[in-house]
């Protein structure tokens, strides 16, 4: 019997199926300061998400040392930072499409903007940042997960510092865990 080379190689992708996974970082809000504790925290993430007000270029050249680094620019950010990330981001993450943007709201309360993009792309996951207040919610309407990782830096109302790190395995989103880091100080 004889065999073709791509008939063996298309035998050989069915009988070994190999899945990578993603592990992700998301953060937002860290006006300045990058907490130590996030070393720890993301070590074994593939990438981090920042969904803007990163107070400074430092922050995000910091970061980007650390592991890759996906972000939007946010309201508190300089002409430095908005030159390197844009206002908003969509992309695929596995078999999972992202929206990033700083001020976008929660389900059945989104911004202006961020419902037209929503509508527009159609993303499976949608972050923002903003509020410091940490929110991971599934929205029915348009059959999202909705993430705001809360705040993780020192500057606002937020008393806990945040930040979440879960998995996308192909289209599932998995294994999600928040860390939280008492704030040793309070800047208003």
């Amino acid at each position: 019997m004889k065999y073709h080379l791509f008939d063996v190689l298309l035998y050989i992708q069915k009988k070994h199926t190999y899945s990578y996974m993603k592990k992700i970082g998301v953060i937002s809000d860290t006006h300045g300061s990058f907490n130590s504790k996030f070393y720890d925290f993301f070590k074994d993430v593939d990438e981090i998400w920042h969904a803007g007000d990163f107070g400074n270029i430092s922050v995000a050249d910091e970061i980007k040392l650390f592991k890759p680094l996906k972000g939007v620019f946010g309201n508190c950010d300089d002409q430095i930072v908005r030159s390197e990330f844009p206002e908003y981001q969509f992309f695929m993450c596995e078999d999972v499409k992202v929206g990033i943007m700083h001020i976008g709201g929660y389900p059945n309360h989104y911004s202006i903007k961020a419902k037209e993009l929503i509508e527009r792309y159609q993303p499976d996951i949608f972050v923002s940042g903003h509020s410091h207040i940490l929110k991971v919610m599934y929205d029915k309407k348009y059959q999202l997960l909705h993430i705001n990782p809360g705040a993780a830096g020192n500057f606002g109302i937020h008393k806990i510092i945040t930040s979440i790190r879960f998995i996308i395995d192909e289209k599932d989103i998995k294994q999600m865990e928040i860390m939280e880091i008492e704030r040793e100080n309070r800047i208003f």
